[in-house]
């Protein structure tokens, strides 16, 4: 939890971004999401390294390492669904790998999880959100989009009640 403390200090960038996973498998950060993950990686004194995975097999998410490890540290220590969280890190580790962000700001999608989510050559949509970036392909994105276009008054109203200004 140490981790995900020091990354409260380090403020995400707000906004949905539009990128691209290149023929290679890469994909390039926006500069807002750099500077967040470098401020990340000053701030912890690490390497500029990802933990690249999906945890659902329909969204992409990005952890700076120290996250992840955290977020493995609390499946472990998990008793009460300990063959479910055997089986979530098993999923991430399958799917998933660690990545360093090289000098263009591009981090290399593993291939099964580029191949499951056919990610190559296609727009992708980028979010920080609970300390991890979100990745979505297309299909998920405009699923998304028409989710929250469903009931937006009353989710409004609901959230205005309970203090939104």
């Amino acid at each position: 939890m140490e981790a995900i403390a020091k990354l409260t200090q380090v403020e995400p960038p707000t906004e949905i971004f539009q990128a691209r996973v290149d023929e290679k498998g890469r994909l390039k950060l926006p500069a807002d999401i750099q500077r967040y993950l470098n401020e990340v990686f000053v701030l912890e004194g690490s390497a500029p390294k990802v933990f690249i995975t999906s945890l659902d097999r329909r969204t992409v998410r990005i952890y700076p390492t120290s996250v992840w490890k955290q977020n493995e540290l609390l499946l472990e220590q998990d008793t009460d669904a300990s063959e479910d969280a055997e089986y979530m890190v098993f999923m991430a580790k399958d799917l998933g790998g660690t990545s360093e962000i090289d000098g263009q700001g591009r981090v290399l999608v593993p291939a099964a999880l580029r191949k499951l989510l056919s990610l190559e050559n296609e727009p992708v949509w980028l979010n920080c959100y609970k300390s991890r970036i979100n990745m979505l392909g297309k299909a998920v994105y405009e699923e998304m989009q028409a989710k929250y276009m469903e009931n937006t008054v009353e989710r409004l109203r609901k959230f205005e009640r309970k203090g939104l200004k």
